[in-house]
Order: C-alpha cells, then structure tokens, then sequence
C-alpha cells in the first residue's frame, strides 16, 4: 500500500493505525503476550501509526507498547494523548491541559514509552478551564525543546481547530467517525481540509457494534454506553444486520465493509482500529483491497437512513465534555 501524509506537513503513515487502548482491559480482561505480538504483528505488515493514551490502565498501556517495541522504536510513529485524570480507584476526574501539567504529562509519557520523543501529542478533551490557544502553546514548548515532533487534537469542534492552528500547525484530529456516526461531515471535516489537517478516524467499528461484538461483564465498558444497553441496542440490531448483508453480498466481513467505508471517504482519514489479536488485525487489513462501488455506497446511506443508530456515543456526562458535539 502507498504511505501518505498525516496532514499537509505531518509524518508518513500507513493507510490504517492501531488504536491500543483495548489492550488494557477496558474492554474487559486483556491478553498481555497477544496484544505484545499484535503490535510487532501491526509493525510487521507495514503500520506505523501506533496510538495510546497515558490514562489508558493508568500508564500500563504505555509500558505495554514500550515492551512491544524494544528495538524498533524508529519504525513507528507514536501518538498520545494526555490530559485526562483518574483516581485510585480508576474513576474519572475531569480533565487538565495546564502548561506545567502537560509538562509532567510529557515526562512521565517519555519514561513509561522508553524514548526521547513522542511523534505526535494530543490532548484528550478540551479543557473548559484554559484556553486552547495556552494548551498548544505549551505543546508548542515541547516541540521547540525536541520532546515532540507534532501536535494534534482530540474530539474537538471547528473553532477550537481554527484557534488550535493559528498558534502551531495541527496535523491531525482524533475523532470517532463511521458509517453510523457522521455528524463530523457537517463543520469539523470541511474546516480540516481547509486547513491542511489529517483525521485519525477511532470508533469506526462503533466499539465492535458494527461487528456484531457485545460486552459480555460490567469490566467491559460498553455495558455502559447507551447504544449498547436497553431498547437501544435491540434497534441498533437491526441496522447491524441490514449492514451485514451487504457485506455478506459483497463477500467480506461486516468489519471489512465497516474500514473500507471510512477509507473511501478520503485519503487524509487515517481509520486506527482497536484490534486486540493479530486474527482481529488481520481482517483489519483486508479491508485496504476493498473498493466500494457508488451503488454499493448508496445502499449504505439508505440503510443508515432506514435504521438510524440509537443512542448516543458516550453517556450523557461524557457528551457533555466533548467540544465536537457543542
């Protein structure tokens, strides 16, 4: 496959990344050597686009992508957010983008991932506390000192993306996009390309809705989200199943169908699937020699249309943090 730009002046990328953060168990309990052997498997097959957070388990998932990457740190490009706080107990606890904040971020980023730079530094969420314009500026710092090579955002709206650009080119946006989650296309995408600023695309399964993937205990925290609890998910079911027999008509799998959407809609849209195993990852990848016809596009929307997914993305404390949604 042919690399491209994450963004107008961001790093070479391979069509699809890895999301990590399914690989510390908050989807439920996680397999420490596979998910090791599935991103050496990801470096493998040519991805380079590695993703975490340092919340994600507290800083295990961090220590885990360090372990899985010993001596070939120079073959990724690192992604990482920050800025979201936890309690001892793993509660959330809002969010901080203070300078000196994203500073002991940084730090404690750097020494968990066993390097001298992260490739591309994000926070979060927005924080309603400080100003965008002092977040990126203190990024901004850490790229000045070679601590970061390129600033990026997270579920943020199209004003906040402008003032993020006008302190320091922004390469790209983490954001959840999807057949069935495309409220992205109506500001935030045009005002990307606008700009010169990739997306990287998360949720595009819809947490594994869109596979037919369920959680299975309260550890999974799907059991939470309402488009996979009560009368929801039983709608949702039925927009799984109309989506499934297109795929099954075109003979590949309901995830396959799912990435090569979200790939048909640009090349600047970098999908970064969360697969947790190297079969997962492996089905992943085949969705890169899928082309979608217009006809085929048209029966998507048609069905998304008849069956309009129920539920919101997050619950309604988490949706009211997102400035993507305001």
């Amino acid at each position: 496959m042919t690399n491209s730009h994450l963004g107008a002046h961001g790093p070479e990328v391979f069509p699809l990344g890895l999301g990590c953060m399914g690989m510390s168990s908050i989807y439920g309990a996680a397999d420490g050597d596979e998910s090791i052997a599935t991103i050496q498997y990801a470096v493998d097959r040519g991805i380079n686009l590695i993703d975490t957070g340092d919340f994600y388990a507290m800083g295990d998932n961090e220590m885990l992508i360090r372990q899985a990457l010993a001596g070939r740190r120079d073959q990724v490009v690192l992604s990482v957010k920050f800025g979201a706080l936890r309690s001892p107990d793993g509660t959330w606890g809002g969010y901080d983008s203070r300078p000196a904040a994203i500073k002991n971020f940084c730090a404690y980023s750097l020494k968990r991932l066993g390097t001298d730079h992260i490739d591309i530094y994000r926070p979060a969420r927005l924080d309603p506390a400080v100003p965008i314009e002092d977040t990126i500026g203190a990024i901004a710092g850490l790229v000045k000192a070679g601590y970061v090579r390129y600033i990026g955002l997270s579920e943020v709206g199209a004003e906040t993306i402008r003032r993020a650009q006008a302190v320091h080119p922004i390469v790209d946006l983490q954001i959840e996009y999807a057949m069935v989650t495309r409220n992205v296309e109506q500001e935030i995408l045009p005002v990307l390309r606008e700009l010169g600023i990739g997306m990287t695309a998360y949720g595009v399964l819809s947490r594994g809705l869109l596979s037919g993937s369920r959680p299975q205990s309260k550890a999974d925290m799907r059991s939470y989200l309402p488009r996979f609890t009560g009368e929801n998910y039983q709608r949702n079911r039925n927009l799984v199943d109309a989506l499934a027999s297109i795929a099954v008509q075109k003979e590949i799998t309901p995830v396959q169908l799912a990435l090569a959407w979200v790939l048909s809609r640009g090349g600047d849209i970098v999908p970064i699937p969360g697969a947790r195993t190297r079969r997962q990852l492996d089905e992943a990848l085949g969705a890169l020699a899928v082309k979608l016809s217009s006809e085929e596009l048209s029966r998507i929307d048609a069905v998304v249309g008849e069956h309009p997914i129920a539920g919101t993305r997050y619950d309604a404390r988490q949706m009211k943090m997102l400035d993507s949604e305001r």
